[in-house]
């Protein structure tokens, strides 16, 4: 399951073409470009300064976004371009997704799960368990995983490892996986693991999780993902048919003595997503 959306703009999101039948190569990865102006902080900060106007407010998302150097996922001769508010062609017919996009989707999941007000300063390397942490049955803690559906450049994911404790992304095109796993190698972000295959497939052997990002669109929600989910987990997809929304899904911690799993569902933006696609290629 996979794709990579786009939005139109701050309000209105849109996606881009995913599971094309065609094959394409993928882009050439900018992984060693070093041009000072693009991979300065200075650059990325003026992103974040955009995405705060255009209403994300979660501090982790926020500073997440400043840390991930977006032009050395995208092909060096679009290095120039990787700091706007579009998505940009990835190889494969696919794209890495526009900044907005990436932001906001995480930080409906942060919301949800309690953590907006959290704006200490992120770790690099170490884990961030203690920084957001959800209860288990018996009281301890553990540390937050979060699958993405749709790894495309593996550019969410890297934003991604700053907001969770794990991450495990799934790609359903072999050269994309490739392409994620060449970029993500200079970040030396060692909690995000890509799989290769059908997301729905694959994901249950992960599971469950306590986040959920879809990239591709449904009618209605499998009933079988939420099964994937963790108490007091969230999913994040596009919802709906002709009209989709960003539809946030959550099972409620259950109450004591309770057997009844119960589900939150929430409607954020109004969205246009391709349709989820199954199988490999």
């Amino acid at each position: 399951w996979g794709a990579n959306a786009a939005a139109e703009s701050a309000a209105k999101l849109a996606a881009t073409p995913l599971g094309q039948q065609q094959s394409q190569p993928a882009v050439k990865p900018s992984s060693h470009n070093t041009n000072a102006g693009l991979s300065s902080e200075r650059t990325r900060a003026r992103m974040v300064e955009r995405l705060a106007r255009q209403g994300i407010r979660n501090q982790r998302v926020l500073d997440a976004m400043h840390r991930v150097p977006r032009h050395r996922f995208v092909d060096e001769a679009l290095a120039s371009r990787a700091y706007e508010d579009t998505a940009l062609p990835i190889g494969q017919h696919q794209t890495i997704s526009q900044p907005y996009v990436v932001a906001r989707v995480i930080e409906i999941a942060l919301d949800l799960l309690g953590a907006r007000d959290h704006s200490v300063d992120l770790p690099t390397e170490r884990l961030s368990a203690r920084l957001i942490k959800k209860p288990t049955d018996q009281g301890t803690e553990r540390p937050l995983k979060a699958l993405e559906l749709g790894c495309g450049c593996g550019y969410q994911a890297a934003v991604m490892s700053y907001c969770f404790d794990r991450v495990v992304t799934i790609e359903r095109i072999k050269a994309l996986v490739e392409l994620a796993r060449v970029n993500l190698k200079p970040l030396k972000r060692s909690n995000v693991r890509v799989m290769f295959g059908d997301g729905l497939v694959e994901a249950a052997a992960e599971a469950p999780f306590d986040v959920i990002l879809f990239s591709a669109g449904m009618a209605t929600l499998p009933q079988e993902i939420l099964g994937l989910l963790a108490p007091g987990g969230v999913l994040v997809a596009p919802i709906g048919e002709p009209e989709q929304h960003l539809t946030a899904v959550q099972i409620a911690l259950p109450q004591e003595d309770s057997q009844v799993r119960q589900t939150i569902i929430k409607t954020f933006d109004m969205v246009r997503y391709v349709p989820v696609i199954r199988g490999t290629e």
